[in-house]
């Protein structure tokens, strides 16, 4: 495909999985930006550094490499690391530095350089990729999404409470939402779905029939 597709919005909307498999539908590239920032603050936690230029530069020096489902940072497979719950409390803390969010755009932006990319995360169709072709924004109910989010956890075998889940993802939301560089907002032409009463099959599908009326063509 000729053309990117950005697909943004908070924690526990479903954008993550939607996106992975309009991906493969549409025979295209995924990218998990949230995954970069992720992999930025493992290493962070990993090398004890919570001094903000510490951070920076562990970030500059790193290579992060994403391989189909696989991220790998300086080598080393970090797919699962990065998902630990002590990482998910502290990305938003990390994803806020302006340094980082300019260096990880850059990287991000140069991959889409080619087209052919589904890229998720909360600020691709406002900054990284403003002149996507389709962008679709995807929310949903805050006690839905922590629903969501906990099961995820307890299948993983995960010891966490519901409680404590929507409380992390209120913070979260907050943080996201009011960082001063490119804050979790909804792009003007993108497309608002609702997923909370909705299957992930339901939501791909939506995209996919909104994708083909403006492609002409039959997926």
């Amino acid at each position: 495909m000729n053309f990117n597709i950005a697909i943004d919005g908070p924690a526990g909307a479903g954008k993550s999985t939607v996106a992975k498999i309009i991906a493969d539908k549409m025979n295209m590239t995924y990218i998990d930006t949230g995954a970069m920032y992720r992999a930025i603050t493992l290493l962070s936690i990993q090398n004890g550094k919570t001094d903000v230029n510490d951070i920076i530069e562990l970030a500059k020096q790193a290579k992060i490499c994403i391989n189909g489902k696989r991220v790998y940072v300086n080598g080393k497979d970090v797919t699962d690391d990065i998902r630990n719950i002590e990482v998910t409390n502290h990305v938003s803390k990390i994803a806020k530095i302006p340094e980082i969010r300019i260096l990880m755009t850059k990287i991000q932006q140069q991959i889409a350089k080619n087209k052919g990319i589904v890229m998720d995360g909360r600020d691709i169709g406002t900054t990284v990729l403003p002149d996507a072709k389709y962008k679709f924004y995807l929310t949903a109910d805050l006690k839905e999404r922590a629903d969501r989010r906990y099961k995820e956890l307890i299948r993983e075998g995960r010891k966490v409470t519901l409680q404590q889940i929507e409380k992390d993802i209120i913070q979260r939301d907050y943080q996201d939402k009011h960082r001063a560089v490119s804050p979790l907002t909804v792009a003007k032409d993108a497309v608002v779905i609702d997923t909370t009463a909705k299957t992930i099959i339901e939501v791909v599908n939506e995209i996919l029939d909104y994708i083909k009326k403006g492609e002409g063509f039959v997926l």
